[in-house]
């Protein structure tokens, strides 16, 4: 049972916030809650929710963490959602896109009109969350996501710069240009000295477009000179073209937006060709944000910088649950034996702010209301405010992005990686914790 304070944050006053002891429980009692929550659903009245992300395929480390999200979520609401004094019973229905752009627009269509869902959640890259959100426009059918470059989701599906936005049921908090580059501009000024020559490796993908086109002008006009071979095309197997014009050019520092395999191709290609220890600083987005893809490297993922959307220093619990950065990060390590993932904390965001919407909208069953709450939602999740009457652009909320960078663990530590914010530019309540250091 929720009750709304401030706006649409909400808090659950009848059930207490999730120790770590009460995560651990969560994976078992989240199959009772789902099915408790699909017999109240099949009585009537009750919400059904899509939630769409990538649990399988190339992109599979971005969904690796969301089965136990969703099971936290479930146990909160299992007492049901409570809007206006009444109750309705919720249904998380979470669906894997086997990072499969075609099958993500399928399995949207087929929530919205074979499910006959509520309200749509997305989340990982444009490859789910471009196809998912254009399902749900194209059907009347309120949608939030996050977790991808907000230019690749507005320009990309069709929106232009300076004209009212096309959309009306799709809306996005996420990351955005502006993010990356105060977080890189700040990182790469910082303890470590380069030539400031930064090769990029961008791929001719909705991602790699964006940030060519968005990024690069942007470290450039900071005085970076950027060095581009040019897109290519993903599932690429010879980087040799690519590994010469950074060599030739003496490239310190190197940029990527890649799909996970193709950076674990690149880089071992770079190393077998002297390009490796050419680099003192390496760069990673889209790639290189979870420790089972810097483990598959080797030593060669030793040092490599990355950028955080969610760490388990951040300092805001998620109202939804209760749970805190570092109360999710352990209970997930105890219950999987795996390292906590900075998926954890987005898709609890997610959870967090869809939930706020449906509570703010007065009337959860009402489409258009969803979707005019999500237009004026300002809400505290897991990785910060959320404030779409901020924009930058209509159905957009720009949210930070920090620095940060994988070091070998200390002896004795329980994974063989430790993840480290080595800047903050972007929301200095985030704690740095240590000072970036060379690749090589």
């Amino acid at each position: 049972m929720y009750r709304r304070s401030q706006g649409p944050s909400f808090v659950s006053p009848s059930a207490p916030a999730l120790t770590r002891r009460g995560l651990l429980a969560a994976a078992g009692a989240g199959a009772v809650a789902a099915a408790s929550s699909s017999a109240f659903a099949q009585a009537g009245g009750g919400l059904k929710i899509g939630f769409i992300s990538p649990r399988s395929g190339a992109l599979a480390s971005f969904g690796e963490t969301d089965g136990y999200v969703l099971d936290l979520a479930r146990k909160a609401l299992a007492g049901g959602l409570t809007v206006n004094g009444k109750s309705y019973p919720v249904e998380i229905i979470d669906r894997d896109t086997q990072s499969d752009p075609a099958r993500a627009g399928q399995l949207a269509r087929s929530l919205i009109n074979d499910t006959g869902i509520d309200m749509m959640l997305t989340t990982s890259t444009p490859e789910v969350v471009n196809p998912v959100s254009d399902a749900c426009e194209a059907a009347g059918m309120p949608c939030l996501a996050t977790v991808m470059p907000w230019e690749a989701w507005y320009f990309g599906r069709g929106a232009k710069p300076g004209q009212p936005s096309p959309f009306r049921w799709t809306y996005l908090f996420s990351f955005g240009v502006d993010q990356f580059a105060e977080c890189y501009i700040s990182q790469w000024n910082s303890s470590v000295q380069t030539n400031k020559k930064v090769g990029v490796l961008y791929p001719n993908d909705a991602d790699g477009n964006a940030i060519r086109a968005h990024l690069a002008p942007k470290l450039a006009k900071a005085g970076f000179t950027i060095v581009d071979p040019g897109p290519y095309e993903d599932g690429t197997t010879d980087y040799s073209a690519q590994i010469a014009v950074f060599k030739k050019n003496r490239c310190e520092i190197f940029n990527t937006f890649p799909i996970p395999p193709d950076f674990a191709t690149f880089w071992r290609q770079a190393a077998q060709q002297g390009y490796a220890r050419m680099v003192k600083i390496v760069q990673t987005a889209k790639t290189g944000l979870f420790p089972s893809s810097i483990e598959a490297l080797g030593t060669l993922g030793y040092n490599i910088a990355s950028a955080t959307y969610w760490h388990r220093d951040f300092p805001y619990p998620s109202p939804l649950t209760g749970v805190t950065g570092m109360t999710l990060a352990d209970g997930y390590e105890q219950a999987s034996g795996k390292q906590w993932t900075q998926e954890l904390g987005a898709s609890m965001s997610l959870l967090d702010a869809g939930f706020a919407a449906l509570a703010a909208s007065g009337d959860p069953k009402d489409k258009k209301a969803v979707a005019a709450a999500l237009s004026r939602l300002k809400t505290k999740t897991m990785v910060g405010e959320i404030d779409f009457t901020r924009g930058p652009v209509p159905n957009v909320f720009a949210t930070p992005i920090i620095g940060a960078q994988w070091l070998k663990a200390k002896p004795g530590s329980r994974f063989k990686l430790d993840y480290v914010i080595t800047e903050n530019a972007t929301d200095h309540n985030v704690p740095v914790k240590a000072k970036l250091v060379p690749y090589s």
